[in-house]
């Protein structure tokens, strides 16, 4: 009997909102859920805790903000941070991968759908999460 699909869940961290995106290993596809507020960077961890109830996911996944020449930047401890309380509060492994651009690449994307008003009233965090979790399925091994 085959083991049951890997669900993960990826992030987009940001001081103010967290994208959420959910994802699986055997289509090695993600699409967006949602957005989780923060404040200086710490989530409502209640919301969050009930993205985890709900998905049950194996393992999560965390966008790494670096600087365009692969440096680290302010965000990028605070990023770590989450990763590692992400860690300890659900037991659950995490793992980081580079970010950049994705913020950038998820407003072109809506911009291309659906010009400037779909920009300014989309969940941009949540399909940065989306592109997070999915290049991380794309470039990671799973088998």
């Amino acid at each position: 009997m085959k083991n049951p699909p890997e669900i993960l869940l990826g992030f987009d961290f940001g001081m103010k909102r967290i994208g959420v995106a959910v994802g699986q290993t055997v289509t090695k596809t993600a699409r967006p859920l949602g957005v989780v507020k923060a404040t200086l960077g710490i989530p409502q961890w209640d919301t969050l805790k009930k993205f985890i109830h709900d998905w049950r996911p194996d393992a999560l996944v965390v966008g790494v903000p670096l600087n365009m020449d692969g440096t680290e930047q302010p965000l990028t401890q605070a990023a770590r941070q989450f990763s590692n309380a992400l860690a300890e509060r659900f037991q659950l492994p995490v793992f980081g991968i580079d970010e950049r651009l994705t913020s950038v690449e998820a407003k072109d994307r809506i911009f291309s759908e659906g010009g400037y008003k779909a920009l300014k009233n989309s969940q941009i965090d949540s399909i940065a999460a989306q592109l997070i979790l999915q290049n991380w399925l794309t470039q990671t091994n799973h088998t």
